[in-house]
């Protein structure tokens, strides 16, 4: 059976989006069957992201809805054979999910992928508790920022109390992305430092993303990062969180910093 990432975060712009297809196309490439979903309904981002837009036919409301089978809605990448795209409606609304309907989605797709990644809008309103409601896995990203990493810690208590594992006694495994981090602004006070934003969360660190204009190149180009420029520093460091994120212990070396840090800190919260 696969297992269901939900990538979110509870603000708005701090790319969750390019997030997903990165660690989607990581994993892909290292061999495992991936399908990254969008469940940003009514704004669909995530086709653009993957160059696919022009291929959409049926969607995830679609398939919620009974009104295509899934293997209709699935889009396979253009470069990888084992990554697929399980698109968004753009002309409907959240309100289009349904509980059971998504229930019956994210479980064929168990059946078939060995990861299940999924494209949470931002916040706290329907869509969102629908995407994270399967999750094994939650990927919480945040910019070093305090609104970001506030709103990142109110999405941490949602997946501590809406989840299908938390009602059944479980847990869902919670891992820190930071993305946009610079350390010159972080030096002259701009940002939060890296210790700063692991103490307020507490959560174990699944990697650090430079900021970068690679990454908006690979938007552009309708490409995940991890396959546009996979030797650039911001893809290297998606391509180390997404072998953390399957069970590996990765070296983790903070951008542009004499400071490398080890499996205890994705282990565990950082001293």
């Amino acid at each position: 059976m696969g297992k269901v990432v939900v990538v979110t975060s509870g603000k708005g712009g701090v790319g969750k989006t390019t997030t997903t297809a990165a660690l989607g196309a990581a994993l892909a490439r290292e061999g495992k069957e991936v399908v990254v979903v969008d469940f940003d309904v009514g704004l669909r981002n995530l086709d653009l992201m993957m160059g696919a837009e022009r291929r959409v036919v049926y969607d995830l409301i679609n398939v919620v809805q009974s009104d295509a089978k899934l293997p209709q809605a699935l889009i396979r990448d253009k470069r990888l054979e084992s990554l697929w795209l399980l698109p968004a409606s753009q002309t409907r609304d959240k309100d289009a999910l349904n509980e059971a309907g998504v229930a019956s989605v994210i479980s064929q797709l168990r059946k078939r992928f060995d990861w299940i990644i999924c494209d949470s809008p931002a916040g706290i309103e329907r869509g969102a508790i629908l995407a994270m409601r399967h999750a094994d896995i939650a990927v919480i990203v945040t910019n070093p920022e305090i609104s970001s990493v506030r709103d990142s810690d109110r999405i941490i208590g949602m997946l501590d109390s809406k989840t299908e594992r938390v009602e059944n006694g479980e847990h869902v495994d919670k891992h820190l992305l930071v993305e946009r981090y610079d350390p010159a602004r972080v030096a002259r006070g701009e940002m939060l430092g890296l210790d700063d934003v692991i103490d307020l969360l507490a959560i174990p660190l699944l990697g650090v993303i430079p900021e970068s204009e690679e990454v908006l190149r690979a938007s552009n180009l309708g490409a995940p990062v991890t396959i546009s420029n996979p030797s650039g520093a911001a893809a290297r460091a998606f391509a180390d969180a997404a072998r953390r994120l399957a069970g590996e212990e990765v070296e983790m070396i903070i951008p542009s910093e004499k400071k490398r840090l080890f499996g205890g800190l994705f282990g565990g919260r950082a001293a």
